[in-house]
């Protein structure tokens, strides 16, 4: 049986560079050799805990030292770590925890409100990070080393919404990560370990883990953190760190463009890592050179470790593509309209993009049905709707699900469209993502007003507060008298895009 374990990317640091500079927050300067003891003095603590092989461990925690210390420690001691969104609220807390059979929370202090409120509703234990997780990791056995795990066992599980509303948990395994994590670094990128990136991307993200956590650590390079991105530090941090990589989400250049002049030109062979486009044709996953070097867009998914494709210089490049897949993974172009089973299309078409590879993951935690229609013929079907040409770029036309990206994050309507339905004064709601120049899309509400109800937006948007994460709220509310409806008696949401769109 092969075994394999996301805890070797430090560990094999701590090996091999144990005296480089591993981590940086503020003044806080960890080597590879620091950060690992400190993550199997933790692991002890969690067997201590209770924690065994396979225990699913909730991580609560913006981008300071805590994350990677933690997450790594809950690896070590062969846990499988379950990142809580900090966008959610304790209701959605709840849902990840029972959902996901967790065992443990283990919550910074900036999340204690939402997080312990949940644990506590969920019957789940509540550890802090920092302190109290410090104490009880001082007075256990550190684990000499990490705990082996089988390559196919599951690491993370990522909570994803899907057109369903009901968060869904996506299961990456060991091999996943690892692989998605040596690929991005050594082949669809050059990372090296004299490299410096600033970690801004939240880490509880596919993404930020993947790309600026796992694998900047897999080339051996610094990771700097921005616990909470403000462009005014993050190039400030830019300067006095010596970052040549920076990762983002489109909302975040906008920041540093109107922030004044960026920072010089990175060395090579540094580049600006961006992700989360909402717009179609852009990259949710790539890489921006930085002082006028080429810009590498690419695309993927949580389901996916993240990254599925990018613009490769091997492949050479071209802007408004997602580029070529990544090494190891095939992405094609299939017939979207048929289901039960993936008919390939010729280049040029347009079709659902289908995806296989080390990168794709085991399914959908406890849904087996779910699973069943996103996995066909060993293809993981995206819901994406794109082309491939002749020369095999790759392109996104448009989204055969209607998820809204704000800000790099999803957000997915019919969950929103569930919780505005229990507001008395709503009749009928459909949630749709409109064009926004800072966010890429905006989340916005078309409201059929119940019976004599006079419902203001305003209210609207501020009772949603309430109910729903900051990212999924809806900035903009609209009123109709009915809503389209097509020959199924599906809400044309296309022709409520068409009619909000450029509307204020």
């Amino acid at each position: 049986m092969a075994t394999l374990s996301v805890a070797t990317i430090l560990a094999e640091n701590a090996r091999r560079r144990p005296d480089k500079t591993a981590l940086v927050e503020g003044d806080l300067r960890l080597t590879f050799a620091e950060v690992w003891r400190k993550a199997l003095a933790r692991a002890g603590a969690l067997a201590g805990l209770g924690v065994r092989p396979g225990d699913r461990v909730a991580l609560m925690a913006p981008n300071t030292a805590e994350f990677p210390v933690a997450y790594y420690a809950i690896a070590a001691a062969g846990g499988v770590v379950v990142p809580v969104h900090l966008l959610l609220s304790t209701g959605e807390v709840e849902h990840v925890l029972r959902d996901s059979g967790a065992t443990l929370l283990l919550v910074h202090p900036a999340q204690a409100g939402t997080g312990r409120a949940a644990a506590a509703a969920t019957g789940v234990r509540a550890v802090a990070l920092g302190e109290e997780f410090e104490q009880l990791a001082a007075a256990a056995e550190p684990l000499p080393s990490y705990l082996t795990r089988a390559a196919d066992d599951p690491a993370v599980i990522f909570y994803t919404s899907g057109t369903t509303g009901v968060p869904k948990g996506a299961v990456l395994s060991h091999f996943n990560l690892v692989m998605n994590a040596t690929v991005n670094a050594f082949d669809a990128n050059d990372i090296r370990a004299e490299d410096i990136a600033l970690g801004a991307l939240p880490l509880f993200h596919a993404f930020g883990q993947t790309v600026s956590l796992n694998s900047t650590w897999r080339a051996g390079a610094t990771l700097v953190l921005l616990p909470r991105f403000d462009a005014a530090r993050a190039i400030e941090l830019m300067a006095k760190e010596g970052v040549n990589t920076f990762h983002g989400v489109p909302t975040m250049f906008v920041a540093l463009a109107a922030a004044g002049p960026g920072p010089a030109p990175p060395p090579a062979p540094g580049g600006w890592v961006w992700g989360g486009g909402g717009g179609a044709g852009g990259g949710r996953v790539g890489v921006v050179g930085g002082g006028g070097t080429r810009i590498y867009e690419g695309y993927g998914l949580s389901e996916t470790s993240p990254t599925a494709t990018v613009n490769q210089p091997v492949f050479g490049t071209r802007a408004g593509t997602i580029g070529h897949p990544l090494w190891g993974v095939d992405v094609e172009i299939a017939r979207a309209e048929v289901e039960g089973r993936v008919e390939l299309l010729p280049p040029g078409e347009l079709g659902e993009v289908v995806i296989r590879g080390h990168n794709v993951f085991s399914g959908y935690l406890g849904r087996p049905e779910a699973t069943a229609e996103a996995l066909v013929d060993g293809w993981f079907r995206t819901g994406d709707l794109g082309t491939k040409d002749e020369e095999g770029f790759l392109r996104i036309v448009d989204r055969k699900k209607d998820v809204i990206i704000r800000g790099g994050y999803n957000v997915y309507p019919r969950e929103v469209e569930e919780v505005l339905m229990r507001h008395p004064e709503v009749a009928q709601v459909a949630v749709i993502g409109l064009p926004d120049e800072l966010h890429g899309e905006e989340v916005c509400a078309v409201v059929v007003p119940a019976p004599g109800a006079l419902p203001d937006a305003a209210g609207i948007t501020e009772w949603s507060k309430g109910h729903l994460g900051r990212h999924k709220y809806p900035r903009r509310v609209e009123f109709a008298d009915e809503l389209p409806l097509g020959p199924s008696m599906k809400v044309l949401k296309r022709e409520l895009r068409a009619r909000y769109t450029g509307r204020q």
